[in-house]
């Protein structure tokens, strides 16, 4: 396959998958054993009660650069697909599933596609290859937003309308020392997006 990666990537070899600014998109279609179909659905439906687990959950902030994830089986249970994106380079982000409790389910799951040689394996990273199809297009909502940036967001908003809940902000707008700071375009800004 021909790699069509545009983020800069790092000095690792050239890989599979298109990138949209930061986000890049990861999709592999894989055979599934045969007879081996309802033990993969059995894993997916433990996996998605795990989906709300805080260790998994942990662990998935642990990588920090998934945005998301999806597993489908298809073609009358012959086929599997797993699809995600992510932030950084292919193998930063390979070597970091097997380094954490997600690395663990996705063993689980891909023990279930012929020739998965596992998530530690030496040979991992070329069976990847040989089972990805890059995305005909792939677009990101959010192209300029890595994982960490999002989750950064978030704690700067949490922490910003607590502030705005506290009798001393209360206070500090009704303190006509403070009026011309609060009609600066800035802070028109910062309180418009708050109340949004």
């Amino acid at each position: 396959m021909t790699a069509t990666t545009g983020a800069t990537q790092s000095a690792q070899p050239e890989r599979p998958g298109r990138s949209d600014g930061v986000c890049s998109e990861f999709t592999v279609f894989t055979k599934i054993k045969p007879g081996h179909a309802d033990a993969l659905r059995e894993d997916l439906v433990a996996l998605a009660d795990a989906a709300a687990n805080e260790n998994v959950h942990a662990a998935v902030r642990q990588i920090g650069t998934l945005h998301d994830a999806r597993h489908v089986i298809f073609d009358n249970d012959t086929r599997f697909m797993f699809a995600s994106v992510f932030d950084g380079s292919w193998d930063t982000y390979i070597d970091d599933f097997a380094q954490t409790v997600v690395g663990a389910r996705f063993d689980k799951v891909f023990s279930h596609s012929e020739g998965f040689p596992g998530v530690t394996d030496p040979g991992v990273k070329d069976w990847f290859i040989a089972q990805q199809e890059p995305a005909g297009v792939f677009v990101s909502a959010y192209p300029d937003l890595t994982v960490q940036q999002i989750y950064k967001d978030q704690r700067v908003d949490d922490a910003f309308q607590a502030v705005l809940d506290t009798p001393e902000f209360r206070a500090a707008l009704d303190n006509p020392a403070n009026a011309e700071l609060l009609a600066t375009p800035a802070f028109q800004k910062l309180m418009e997006e708050a109340a949004a």
